[in-house]
C-alpha cells in the first residue's frame, strides 16, 4: 500500500508545468537499464531537473555552453586509520578506505545521446538507526552517464563537494551539474560511514573529511595526468575550490588550513585515542598534510561549534571563502557563520543570508518519497524558501564567486559581488542605480544579505 501511495504521489506532483523527476521507487538490484529498472524510462530533456532555473532564477545560474558527462569511481585510500575500530586492545588500527566519487565533466555527447542520467539515494541515517530506515529512491539529472569527456577542454579548475552529516555525493547535483556546464570538473564524495546509507560515529567524519578531501583532489589530478584516462590532460588541480556543507565545511575548513584547537584535542567521548591531534594547528602531521592546491572554499551551514575552532587557527584561513546561511540556522547555528566570518581576518570573504531560512539552504529540493516521512522531509526541505529558488540563487554567486576569485576575473564577475548589504533596500525596477543587486530579475532581490570582507593579511 505505500508503495502505491508513493507512486500516486510522484504521477500527481508538477513543477512549472513539468513532470516531476523522482521516478523510481524501493528496488533490490540495479539493472544495465537503468531507466527502466528505475520507473524512469519516460524522462525527457524537457522535463523538469534539479537545477533547472525557475523564471526568477538570476543571471548567473544560468547553465553554460558545455554539455554535462557523469561517470561514478570507485576510490580506494590505503591504509588509513579506522577510527571505528579502534579500542583499548587496538589504538591505532587501519584499513583500506573505500570511497564512492561522482565527477561531472564538460562532455561531448554522441548524436543520439540525450543528458538524463538517474541517481541513487536513500532516505535515512544509517542501517543501525530504527527511527530513520533506510529507504531508497532514483531521480532524474541533465547529465549523460559515461559519456566521452570533450578533451579539447584543457586545464580546467577542480571543484570537490563535500556533504554533510548524514548525506551522500549526489544531495547537490544542482550544483555539480550547474558548475561541469560551465567548464569545471566536479567530483562529489560518498564520505564513508558518514553516508544516508552508513552513518556511523562521528569520530569517522572528524578524522576522515580532510584526509578524504585531499586524497580525492589527488587520484583526480592523477586520472587527467594519465594517458587514456577519460579526464586525460583536462584538470588543473592548482585551481581546485572546496565546497561543503555543514560538515563538508568542517572538512573544507580543515583541508584549507584551519587546524583543530586544543579543547576540541582533549574534549572526551567525541575522537578516542586523542586521534584528532593530529588534525591539530601546529601539529607537524597537519602541517604536513595541508594541500596548496586549494585556492578558495564555499561553506553552506558551517560547522563551528563553540570552541572547535580557535581564533589563532580559523586566521590560519587566508585563502578566499564564501559562507552560505539561514538567518534561523539551528543546527549548526547562525552564530558560529558569523563567528567564522568575523575572525577569517586573513581570507577575502563573503557571507551570504538567507532571512529566515534554517539549515537545508544546500540540498536539492526534498524527493517526494520524502512528503511521507516527516523527519526525511526536513532533512532537505527549507519551511520559509523554496529549494529551487535556493538553489537558482546560490548557483548564480557561486558562479560569481568562483568567477572573481579562482579563474581571477574580476572584470567580468567582480560587481555581482559588489552590492548594498540588505537586498531589500535594492531598488526594486531600477537597473541603473547603484544599490541595485546585479544580476536578479526585477522585483526578485528579497530576503537576502551579501556582507564582505578583504583580508587584513596575506602573511
Amino acid at each position: 500500500m505505500r508503495k502505491l501511495v508513493v507512486l500516486i504521489i510522484s504521477l500527481l506532483v508538477s513543477l512549472n508545468g513539468h513532470a516531476v523527476h523522482e521516478c523510481g521507487f524501493p528496488h533490490s538490484s540495479d539493472s544495465s537499464d537503468e531507466q527502466a529498472e528505475h520507473g524512469c524510462e519516460n524522462l525527457r530533456e524537457t522535463d523538469f531537473f534539479y537545477g533547472d532555473p525557475r523564471g526568477d532564477a538570476p543571471e548567473l545560474s544560468a547553465r553554460g555552453s558545455h554539455k554535462v558527462g557523469v561517470r561514478t569511481l570507485q576510490l580506494v585510500n590505503l591504509n588509513q586509520l579506522d577510527i571505528l575500530s579502534y579500542s583499548d586492545q587496538q589504538p591505532n588500527p587501519h584499513y583500506d578506505r573505500k570511497l564512492t566519487v561522482e565527477v561531472w565533466y564538460p562532455a561531448k555527447l554522441q548524436a543520439d545521446q540525450k543528458q538524463i542520467t538517474i541517481y541513487s539515494d536513500v532516505l535515512g541515517h544509517g542501517a543501525s538507526n530504527p527511527a530513520r530506515p533506510n529507504l531508497s529512491f532514483h531521480f532524474g539529472g541533465r547529465a549523460a552517464r559515461n559519456a566521452e569527456a570533450d578533451t579539447s577542454s584543457k586545464s580546467l579548475p577542480l571543484v570537490i563537494i563535500s556533504h554533510g552529516y548524514s548525506g551522500s555525493r549526489v544531495i547537490m547535483t544542482w550544483l555539480a551539474e550547474n558548475l561541469a556546464s560551465k567548464g569545471y570538473v566536479v567530483a562529489a564524495i560518498d564520505h564513508t560511514e558518514s553516508t544516508h546509507a552508513d552513518a556511523g560515529s562521528i569520530s569517522s567524519t572528524l578524522v576522515n573529511r580532510p584526509r578524504d578531501i585531499n586524497f580525492v583532489i589527488s587520484s583526480v589530478d592523477e586520472l587527467s595526468q594519465k594517458p587514456g584516462s577519460f579526464l586525460s590532460g583536462m584538470v588543473n588541480a592548482e585551481l581546485t575550490a572546496i565546497v561543503g556543507y555543514s560538515m563538508g565545511t568542517y572538512g573544507a575548513l580543515s583541508a584549507a588550513g584551519v587546524g583543530a584547537s586544543q579543547g576540541a584535542v582533549n574534549y572526551p567521548g567525541v575522537v578516542p585515542g586523542r586521534h584528532l591531534a593530529s588534525l591539530q594547528a601546529g601539529d607537524p602531521r597537519f602541517e604536513a598534510m595541508l594541500d596548496k592546491r586549494i585556492k578558495v572554499i564555499v561553506a553552506f551551514a558551517p560547522y563551528a561549534p563553540a570552541g572547535y575552532w580557535s581564533e589563532a587557527g580559523i586566521k590560519k584561513l587566508k585563502v578566499p571563502s564564501l559562507f552560505i546561511v539561514g538567518s534561523q540556522d539551528q543546527t549548526t547555528g547562525f552564530a558560529a557563520a558569523q563567528w567564522l566570518f568575523d575572525n577569517a581576518i586573513n581570507s577575502d570573504r563573503y557571507l551570504l543570508v538567507y532571512q529566515g531560512a534554517i539549515h537545508e539552504v544546500a540540498t536539492n529540493p526534498a524527493p517526494p518519497l520524502a512528503d511521507l516521512y516527516p523527519r526525511e522531509y526536513a532533512h532537505y526541505q527549507e519551511p520559509a524558501w523554496d529549494n529551487r529558488r535556493l538553489n537558482n540563487i546560490n548557483q548564480h554567486f557561486i558562479t560569481a564567486f568562483l568567477g572573481k576569485h579562482l579563474l581571477g576575473n574580476s572584470e567580468r564577475y567582480g560587481d555581482y559581488l559588489k552590492l548594498p548589504v540588505i537586498s531589500n533596500d535594492s531598488p526594486r525596477t531600477d537597473t541603473s542605480d547603484p544599490n541595485y543587486w546585479k544580476g536578479f530579475a526585477n522585483w526578485t532581490a528579497i530576503g537576502m544579505e551579501l556582507h564582505r570582507r578583504t583580508a587584513q593579511s596575506v602573511e
